[in-house]
C-alpha cells in the first residue's frame, strides 16, 4: 500500500482516495510567460511517477496541470519584447509541451491556461464576496478585489504559518507576486480592474478586468474537477502564499478540503546555488542534451533522489548516474541471452523479488533511488549468474517481462 508524506499533516500517510479506485490529481504548472528549466522539470518528474505508479497499482488518474498565462509578469515581459501576451505565452507553452513528451512525461487530462478559466473566477469572486471573504476597493484609481484571510479559519495551516504574528494592521497587497519570498501577511488580490490604457481584459459581471494570479489555479481546478480532489502537487517554493492561497479560496466557498493529500517537490540546486539569471545558472532541457546527454539521462537523474528533499546538480553528477543507467541497460542486454537450461534457486529467487521490492520502495513515500538501487543489485547479480549459465531462459524472460512492467512506471530501462 502507498504511503506518502502529507504537507497538510506533517505525517506520512497511507493513500486513500474519495472515490474508490479513481484519483484525482492537480499539477500546479509552469507561468508560460517564461521557459521551463530543469528545476521545474524535477517536479513535474516527481509528479509523472506518482502518476504512473498509482497506475501501475490498480487506479484510475484524471491529472490536472495548470498553465499560468495571464499575471503581471506576463505583461511585464510582453512590455520588454514588445510583443503580444498571448505570443510569448503560446511559444513558451509548445515548447513545454514538447518537452514533455521528450521526456516522456504524460500529458496530463486537463492542461488548462488560466485564460480560460476567467469566468469560472468570476464566479468564485462572486461566491467570496457574498460570503464575506473577499471585498472590493480602489487602488490607484483601480477598483480591485482582495480576499482576506483573517476570515478563513485554518489560514497558513500548510506552510504552518504561525497566525499569532499576524499584522493586527490591515495590510493589502495589490501585485500578483512579489520579489524574493517573503509572506505577504495582509489582504491579497484577486482582481485587477482594468483601465483604457490595458489590454490584457475580459468583459464581465463584476466588470472589465483579469484574474489576479492568487485565484487562478482555484478556478481552473473547480472549473474542471470540482471542489475536491485527491492528492495537490507542487514545488517547495509554492508553499509561501500559493498554496495556501488556493487552497483558502476553495475551502471558503465548499467548506471542504480541496485535497486530502499535498506532496511538494523539493528544490534544484546547481553547484550548491539557487538557479538565478543574476547567477547565470539556469539550464535547459536542450543544454544538457547539447552536451550528449539523453533525454533518458536526464529524466533519471531528476527522478532519482527523494522528490521532497532539496537536490544538487551538477555535471558530474549526472555524468555519474547516466553511466549508472547505461550499465544497467546493458546488464538487462545480457539476461535476453541466457544460455542455460535451468536457473539455480538463487536465481528463481532474484527473479521472484523484482516485483515486490520495487512496491516495497515505492510504496515508501515514491523511493525511486531505493527502489532502482535494489534492482540495480539484483539484476547485477542475476547477470553474472547468466554469465555462468545458472540462469535458465524461462527465468530471463520473466525478468525481462517484470522489468518492462517496472519500466512503466521508471521510463528509463527500455
Amino acid at each position: 500500500m502507498l504511503n506518502v508524506y502529507n504537507t497538510l499533516t506533517g505525517k506520512k500517510e497511507l493513500f486513500v482516495p474519495i472515490d474508490g479506485k479513481h484519483v484525482k490529481m492537480y499539477s500546479c504548472g509552469p507561468s508560460t510567460y517564461q521557459r521551463a528549466h530543469i528545476g521545474n522539470y524535477r517536479t513535474f518528474l516527481f509528479e509523472d511517477v506518482l502518476q504512473r505508479y498509482l497506475e501501475y497499482s490498480g487506479y484510475t488518474v484524471t491529472r490536472l496541470i495548470t498553465l499560468t498565462d495571464v499575471e503581471d509578469k506576463a505583461l511585464i515581459e510582453a512590455e520588454k519584447e514588445q510583443l503580444p501576451v498571448k505570443e510569448i505565452t503560446q511559444r513558451n507553452e509548445a515548447a513545454f509541451l514538447k518537452e514533455l513528451k521528450i521526456l516522456k512525461i504524460k500529458i496530463p487530462d486537463f492542461t488548462i491556461k488560466a485564460s480560460s478559466a476567467v469566468d469560472q473566477a468570476v464566479h468564485l469572486i462572486k461566491i467570496l464576496e457574498e460570503k464575506g471573504y473577499a471585498y472590493s476597493h480602489k487602488h490607484t484609481g483601480r477598483e480591485n478585489v482582495y480576499f482576506d484571510p483573517l476570515k478563513f479559519s485554518g489560514f497558513g495551516k500548510l506552510a504552518k504559518l504561525d497566525m499569532t504574528k499576524w499584522p493586527k494592521k490591515k495590510r493589502l497587497f495589490h501585485k500578483d507576486t512579489y520579489p524574493g519570498t517573503p509572506w505577504n501577511k495582509g489582504d491579497f488580490i484577486l482582481w485587477h480592474e482594468c483601465q483604457d490604457t490595458d489590454n490584457v481584459c475580459w468583459d464581465t459581471e463584476i466588470g472589465r478586468g483579469r484574474p489576479a494570479w492568487n485565484i487562478q489555479d482555484a478556478a481552473i481546478i473547480t472549473k474542471h474537477l470540482g471542489f475536491q480532489v485527491d492528492v495537490a502537487c507542487g514545488g517547495l517554493d509554492n508553499l509561501v502564499r500559493h498554496h495556501d492561497y488556493t487552497l483558502a479560496i476553495s475551502e471558503s466557498i465548499s467548506g471542504k478540503n480541496l485535497a486530502n493529500y499535498w506532496l511538494h517537490g523539493g528544490h534544484l540546486y546547481v553547484e550548491g546555488a539557487k538557479m538565478s539569471k543574476s547567477k547565470g545558472n539556469i539550464y535547459f532541457l536542450e543544454d544538457l542534451m547539447a552536451k550528449g546527454f539523453s533525454a533518458d539521462h536526464v529524466r533519471f537523474f531528476l527522478i532519482y533522489g527523494q522528490y521532497k528533499r532539496r537536490m544538487n546538480f551538477t555535471f558530474k553528477k549526472l555524468l555519474e548516474t547516466s553511466r549508472r543507467l547505461d550499465s544497467f541497460k546493458k546488464m538487462v542486454e545480457k539476461l535476453k541471452k541466457a544460455e542455460a537450461s535451468r536457473s539455480t534457486d538463487k536465481a528463481g529467487a532474484l527473479v521472484k523479488s523484482l516485483i515486490s521490492g520495487f512496491k516495497d520502495n515505492m510504496n515508501n513515500d515514491l523511493d525511486v533511488k531505493g527502489a532502482f538501487d535494489d534492482l540495480y543489485e539484483k539484476v547485477a547479480e542475476l547477470s553474472e549468474l547468466s554469465k555462468r549459465k545458472k540462469l535458465g531462459g524461462e527465468d530471463a524472460t520473466s525478468a525481462t517481462r517484470d522489468l518492462h512492467e517496472i519500466d512503466k512506471v521508471l521510463q528509463v530501462i527500455f
